[in-house]
């Protein structure tokens, strides 16, 4: 690979960023990427907030930017979700050892959705940097797709081991755990989760590392994580990664035709048509949906009854700030926690209407203005993926046990209002005053 425009790191802040991403299959292989995530986010956090307190005193290279009012919005939201676990803790008389606990977890998981985009939205990092670092971890990946194929077709174990780092604590082992493959329990399968804990998850990673090759100036870079984001997707052999390729990458991308004049024409055009095959295409859209469905029928099944259970639940139960932890499941579902899988009804049942609306607000807030950018030029198109990316992601899983991984794509969120609000700060002055 050619290091012409290589977007070196221009301060210390950027070489953490960089170096914690392309260290991305080392850090795996020794189980730590479940830490590694919440310490760069505390310890970057942190350098933030120092910059923001120093000023003008703070060394030139890490001088920080305003807050984007958005930002403040996350930073509030995950706060209120704090509030609203310790709120239900009290409720349930859950004790001080199991509120403690669920606090730490908390630092791990929801506060870094706050953190990551402060820390892009303060500290001078660069989007471009990200980027390549993600394009390196795609090129890393490539190297190890041919073991990672053979693995089963050879024989080889399926776990390699368990790192002695789960002492430390976390949701489950296998967060902790190093995986050659996995097999599908429906179909007996090879199924392949990369450095993910899971395989739908590495579907949507691959989704990510696609829209960040995509942002690659370096043809070459771009080609290796393109590719790598597209095995990722085919081999995890998730179906919400699937949809979530298209969405993500071409939605953004089509947003910017509703401001150009021809775009509404076409549309009236399609509209016009409709009315012919309207009938059919309903149709086809129908089956296309059992289908999708019926791909993993037990799968579904599994979901949509820990749905059910904890919407349920949470009606009958506790409206205001939910349970306060997940809790075993019965039989029906596999014993699988209830509030999980499921991002907006975990928390309806974990902590009720209050927390839903904690990350409900900042999530269409991001949305919203990721939007705005898309639709006038391609500097929104980033942004709006990753939000739509993780929009996706609230439906099939537990976002705040994921944001260890997701920190790039938080990053780029605080880096794109940043963005955003340069852009109103150069144009302020322009206006003219009222006499």
């Amino acid at each position: 690979m050619s290091a012409a425009a290589d977007p070196r790191p221009a301060n210390p802040a950027e070489t953490a960023v960089r170096r914690t991403i392309t260290l991305t299959w080392g850090l795996y292989l020794f189980g730590a990427l479940y830490l590694v995530g919440p310490v760069l986010g505390w310890l970057l956090g942190g350098l933030a907030l120092v910059s923001l307190y120093l000023g003008p005193a703070m060394r030139a290279d890490l001088r920080a930017a305003p807050i984007p009012p958005v930002v403040w919005a996350w930073m509030a939201g995950m706060a209120g979700m704090l509030v609203a676990l310790w709120i239900g803790h009290l409720d349930w008389g859950l004790g001080a050892k199991q509120t403690i606990k669920s606090s730490v977890g908390w630092a791990k998981g929801w506060a870094l959705l706050a953190l990551f985009p402060l820390i892009g939205a303060v500290l001078p990092i660069r989007r471009e940097v990200i980027a390549r670092a993600q394009c390196v971890v795609g090129l890393h990946t490539l190297i190890l797709l041919p073991l990672l194929v053979a693995a089963p077709y050879a024989g080889l174990p399926s776990q390699i081991f368990v790192s002695p780092l789960k002492a430390v604590g976390g949701p489950g082992p296998e967060y902790f755990t190093v995986y050659l493959y996995t097999l599908d329990p429906a179909s007996w399968t090879a199924r392949w989760q990369f450095f993910a804990p899971w395989s739908p998850f590495a579907g949507l990673l691959g989704v990510t590392a696609v829209l960040f090759a995509l942002e690659e100036r370096d043809r070459r870079w771009m080609l290796a994580g393109l590719l790598a984001g597209a095995a990722m997707i085919l081999l995890s052999k998730s179906r919400m990664s699937l949809v979530a390729l298209v969405v993500c990458t071409l939605g953004p991308r089509l947003l910017g035709l509703i401001v150009r004049s021809w775009a509404w024409g076409a549309a009236a055009a399609v509209a016009a048509g409709f009315a012919f095959v309207g009938d059919r295409v309903l149709d086809a859209g129908a089956a296309a949906v059992h289908g999708f469905k019926s791909a993993r029928a037990d799968s579904t099944r599994v979901r949509e009854t820990l749905q059910r259970i904890a919407e349920q639940r949470w009606r009958s139960e506790s409206v205001w700030f939910g349970h306060g932890t997940v809790q075993p499941g019965p039989h029906i579902v596999e014993y699988m926690p209830i509030g999980s899988h499921h991002t907006w009804f975990g928390l309806l049942f974990v902590k009720g209407l209050a927390g839903l609306v904690c990350l409900l607000v900042p999530l269409v807030w991001t949305a919203w203005l990721a939007a705005l950018d898309a639709a006038r030029g391609p500097r929104g198109r980033l942004p709006l993926g990753l939000v739509l990316m993780m929009v996706i992601l609230t439906f099939g899983e537990n976002i705040e046990i994921e944001a260890y991984l997701l920190w790039p794509a938080l990053m780029m969120l605080g880096i794109h209002a940043r963005e955003l609000r340069e852009d109103a700060r150069t144009i302020a002055p322009e206006t003219p005053s009222r006499p």
